[in-house]
């Protein structure tokens, strides 16, 4: 039987979007807490390995952190901090949504599925059926979406 980490170390090495690392990403204390809470800023950021994502966001979410993502712009595996829980969301980011792709390059139809399906569980309806039923079958560039509009969708609040 091969396990799962066998299988994902394969599918992790075939899987990158906008494979940039991550930058301007900190972890500060919340000021005027009366709790020991911490705040996590996302600054520009430009995406990455989808795997690697989905795992920092999962570990986020068990550590209840708050999420503030206040980029300029936010692309590529970026936008599944929206999955992280406590999250808000600058108006003014640009948040640039595309499929998954091997460097570009099209996967197959069973691993295109199942990563659109990893993307897409870290989004709130209706973001989440847009991106399957159209921002996934954009594979080079990136469709724009503005916070603003991420907010008005719901879910989500402003930062301030």
């Amino acid at each position: 039987m091969i396990g799962f980490r066998a299988a994902c170390r394969s599918a992790c090495k075939v899987l990158a979007i906008a494979a940039t690392s991550a930058v301007g990403v900190v972890g500060l204390p919340l000021q005027g807490s009366a709790s020991t809470s911490r705040v996590f800023i996302v600054k520009n950021d430009r995406g990455g390995m989808v795997r690697a994502r989905a795992n920092e966001v999962a570990q986020l979410r068990h550590s209840q952190l708050r999420v503030e993502i206040r980029a300029n712009r936010c692309l590529s595996s970026c936008t599944m901090y929206l999955g992280a829980g406590d999250v808000c969301v600058n108006p003014s980011t640009t948040f640039g949504f595309h499929g998954p792709s091997y460097y570009g390059q099209a996967l197959s139809p069973d691993r295109f599925e199942y990563w659109s399906q990893l993307i897409s569980s870290h989004y709130p309806e209706p973001l989440r059926r847009w991106f399957m039923e159209t921002g996934r079958y954009k594979t080079s560039g990136y469709y724009r979406i503005k916070g603003s509009q991420i907010i008005q969708m719901g879910g989500y609040p402003a930062c301030v």
